[in-house]
């Protein structure tokens, strides 16, 4: 597996406490003692912490993380690191098998949408920038984490136009430098290609030269042939195509080994759940 989660343990031990109200809810369930109660008012967090790097390949039976201290300081952790190390582990780990199988085609992560939670897409954006994706469609990943953001159109930007070309062409006129238009709302082949085509001359007439389309339904391989050749013909070898729609990393290497004329990978689902090995099995032992 390769390894991640070790900035946000580190970030929590260094804020460990028990607040009053921590406190009052715990005194609240009748089951613990005063003793045990001041104990953890005064808390300070007294254990050495050994970890690889994150983006480490961790083999089985190696350890990731090692507490020394009090046993009952390691207790208290426990959950947390399983939970944390688990999770951000196995999405760095399923990137990982995401990007080897696109080899140097960049592979954005767009997963927020169906992440499990709204912090599970935050940290897990980051996890799968460390296992090789190239950006994030999350802004907020983005920001926090100085990571590169990325992303295309939506269909709903479209869906809110009297007209596909009428969206692609404000599209245009508002991110020139970044035009890759998403042509499979209504026709890839009868209508999304024809109307992008039409924006990308007259930005071509402009100086500009990045844009391209995005795919996201349908037959990719067959759809990404005949769009280049047509793309090309036109006379934009220079415009990208960038597919997604529940990719991962047999899909890729299908549409690798069919010679699918991809430039760019999305990919949301399969990567933010790691929906073909939804669980990483790290545990604890005690020493």
């Amino acid at each position: 597996m390769i390894s991640a989660g070790l900035q946000l343990v580190i970030e929590e031990l260094q804020n460990l406490h028990f607040d009053k109200n921590d406190l009052e809810y715990l005194r609240s369930l009748k089951m613990y003692s005063e003793d045990f109660i001041d104990y953890l008012k005064d808390i300070r967090f007294a254990c050495d912490i050994w970890a690889v790097k994150e983006g480490t390949p961790v083999f089985p039976q190696e350890p990731v993380l090692t507490v020394f201290g009090p046993l009952i300081q390691a207790q208290l952790l426990e959950t947390f690191l399983l939970n944390t190390l688990n999770h951000q582990s196995l999405i760095a780990t399923k990137a990982r098998r995401i990007t080897y199988a696109a080899g140097k085609r960049p592979v954005m992560e767009f997963g927020a949408r169906r992440a499990q939670g709204a912090s599970a897409a935050v940290w897990g954006s980051r996890a799968a920038v460390i296992g090789g994706c190239s950006s994030t469609s999350n802004v907020f990943a983005a920001k926090k984490f100085s990571i590169p953001a990325a992303g295309t159109m939506a269909h709903a930007w479209i869906e809110a136009f009297p007209s596909e070309s009428a969206a692609f062409e404000k599209w245009a006129e508002l991110y020139p430098d970044n035009a890759y238009l998403l042509v499979d709302t209504y026709d890839v082949l009868n209508s999304g290609l024809p109307n992008a085509i039409k924006v990308f001359d007259k930005l071509k007439k402009q100086g500009r030269h990045n844009f391209g389309i995005r795919i996201d339904s349908g037959d990719l391989t067959a759809l990404s042939k005949k769009a280049r050749r047509i793309l090309d013909q036109a006379g934009f070898p220079e415009a990208k195509i960038t597919v997604s729609n529940a990719l991962d990393e047999d899909i890729i290497k299908s549409l690798l080994s069919e010679k699918a004329p991809i430039d760019n990978f999305g990919v949301g689902d399969k990567l933010i759940t790691s929906a073909s090995s939804p669980v990483l099995g790290g545990v604890i032992n005690y020493h």
